[in-house]
């Protein structure tokens, strides 16, 4: 039988905090399906909690246990066994807010009528560090409660990007566009996010904070110092979103769309050589640069304009000034934003 949604839960030695995720999952009842990932978990009990949600709640929860592949597997696995109409990855230490998700699901069971193929909604930074919250809305971008096309948004602020956290993607969408991620990768939420945007032909926006995005742990990928370590794989994901689309081609079909892209994919440049400074590596140099011809001879009208005419310029300027110049503003983005 369909369900009206999958909640994909990718769980990594998660038994610490992957409860209160599962709970906010499970008030969305039997329309939901929620499908557990243990990723290869042996440092604690996370197999057995995934297997008792399944023995406690049949009708909704499936578990699935695997060799450890990473975040991006625990999403492909999801992919490929859901039986929701829509699909939602939720991370283990994050959650969803359980009065948002009631209204979420009253308007995915109407929505789901016209093959609705993205639905777009507010996610909260909850820092751990200091129990402050920052809330990242998409207002002015697209029109709100109602379904409409990449035609009809308006521009992006440089914070409104799109992220795992804020879509819910139709599943055979992501299926039609053959979204694959890649093991053993960090970041690859963004390709996630990224790849099937062309592919989307019909958007609803609802102004409701339901990801609640638990951030500020020293262990998390998106801590500083752990993403200057794993500049390698930063690179590599910049790299797949770089041949995923050509911009141009996408730009010639949506002039909106193909704009939102290319700062998508202009951001992802500055951090790549933000944190290629950042890092600590004796050839992040080499690395830099590898980045940059790879986007050159793959696309030279993005490389173009990444490079001399986008907002991010100085940033992705190869020179000594231009790099400590992006690291200070990055720094403070940070501290306004708290975005890691």
């Amino acid at each position: 039988m369909e369900k009206l949604i999958t909640f994909a839960v990718p769980c990594y030695n998660s038994a610490e905090y992957m409860d209160h995720c599962i709970g906010t999952l499970l008030t969305a009842g039997e329309e939901a399906e929620i499908i557990l990932v243990d990723d290869g978990s042996t440092k604690d009990n996370t197999p057995e909690i995934c297997d008792s949600y399944a023995e406690r709640y049949p009708n909704i929860v499936k578990v699935i246990h695997q060799e450890n592949g990473g975040h991006g597997e625990g999403v492909n696995q999801g992919i490929r066994n859901a039986t929701g109409f829509f699909y939602k990855v939720v991370d283990s230490d994050d959650w969803l807010d359980v009065d948002c998700l009631k209204g979420v699901m009253d308007k995915l069971r109407e929505l789901k009528k016209i093959n609705l193929d993205m639905f777009v909604c507010n996610y909260v930074y909850e820092h751990v560090a200091d129990g402050t919250q920052y809330t990242m809305h998409y207002r002015g971008v697209f029109p709100e409660e109602t379904v409409c096309t990449w035609d009809d948004i308006k521009g992006f602020k440089i914070s409104q990007c799109l992220l795992m956290h804020s879509v819910i993607y139709r599943t055979g969408l992501l299926r039609e566009c053959k979204v694959v991620l890649p093991k053993h990768t960090f970041y690859v939420d963004n390709i996630f996010v990224y790849q099937p945007l062309p592919y989307v032909k019909s958007i609803y926006y609802s102004d409701t904070d339901l990801y609640r995005y638990f951030i500020g742990r020293d262990d998390q990928s998106v801590n500083e110092k752990i993403m200057a370590s794993r500049i390698d794989q930063q690179l590599r994901v910049t790299k797949i979103m770089i041949e995923s689309h050509r911009i141009a081609d996408v730009y010639a079909v949506s002039k909106k769309l193909g704009k939102y892209m290319r700062k998508y994919i202009t951001m992802m440049m500055t951090i790549s050589n933000i944190f290629c400074e950042i890092c600590e590596f004796e050839d992040k140099d080499q690395k830099r640069e590898d980045l940059w011809k790879y986007m050159k001879e793959y696309d030279i009208k993005t490389y173009n304009y990444v490079k001399h005419k986008s907002i991010f310029s100085l940033a992705n300027i190869q020179n000594y000034v231009g790099r400590k110049t992006a690291i200070g503003f990055y720094r403070i983005a940070r501290k306004i934003y708290k975005f890691n």
